[in-house]
């Protein structure tokens, strides 16, 4: 479904409002200046696309003209974003219609856009192998659409994660910066545990890689000097499947 947005004349020309759209009527003059119109754009926008949560800042490069529009008020229609939805710039076709259904004209603008979000930022360097809960990070107000890659999701308190590739100061935390903490680490005596049934063995083993829970990772039985593989299950034991 495509983007729409609704104005009333008595709106004074203000930061985006979330979407969706709250619909109102007026019967006085509706004045469409750029602040108006981007602010319908951004209200759209928002509505028919999720991935632009946050606060959104909408800018024309071309200068626009002040139309107005009388008895009621005045619905913009998305017709056409490029494929990629909301970048830092784009080309955004819209129409906007009268209360009466009448259209004022539809528009291509080329439009600059900022996505303002909390995210998470390192303040000092920080090293592959920190436990993230130990790390000195803090949220800090970025524009998004100027980062090229996923962003770290990153629970309060989560002690599972640590940094798995070096971060400089001030960068922010992307998807592959953090990995989940290994509880089994090469070299390291554990306890398999052999199920068959109803028949349970255990035995000691080494590991031979680094596993976090619900990895499977190779393991060698030292007196008979076997390699086989297990799932780990936390961090003092891994399960073979016979």
């Amino acid at each position: 479904m495509l983007g729409v947005a609704r104005l009333r004349a008595d709106e004074p020309a203000a930061p985006p409002l979330p979407a969706p759209a709250r619909e109102a009527t007026t019967n006085t003059n509706t004045i469409l200046d750029e602040a108006a119109v981007t602010r319908l754009l951004t209200a759209a926008i928002q509505e028919q696309y999720p991935s632009a949560d946050g606060k959104l800042d909408l800018h024309f490069t071309r200068p626009w003209a002040i139309r107005t529009a009388t008895n009621g008020p005045v619905t913009l229609k998305i017709l056409d974003l490029p494929n990629d939805g909301v970048t830092s710039s784009f080309l955004c076709r819209f129409e906007i219609v009268c209360a009466n259904g009448n259209s004022l004209g539809n528009w291509q603008m080329p439009v600059q856009a900022h996505l303002w979000r909390e995210v998470h930022i390192a303040r000092t360097m920080l090293k592959p192998g920190d436990p993230l809960a130990d790390a000195d990070i803090a949220l800090e107000r970025r524009d998004v659409l100027t980062l090229r890659a996923p962003l770290a999701e990153i629970a309060d308190g989560d002690t599972t994660l640590e940094i798995a590739e070096s971060v400089p100061a001030g960068s922010p935390l992307f998807a592959r910066c953090v990995k989940v903490r290994p509880v089994i680490h090469r070299g390291q005596m554990t306890t398999a545990r052999l199920e068959d049934g109803t028949l349970t063995v255990t035995m000691k083993v080494q590991a031979l890689e680094d596993g976090t829970p619900g990895q499977t990772i190779r393991l060698r039985n030292l007196q008979s000097d076997h390699d086989f593989s297990g799932k780990v299950l936390n961090e003092k034991t891994v399960l073979v499947s016979l």
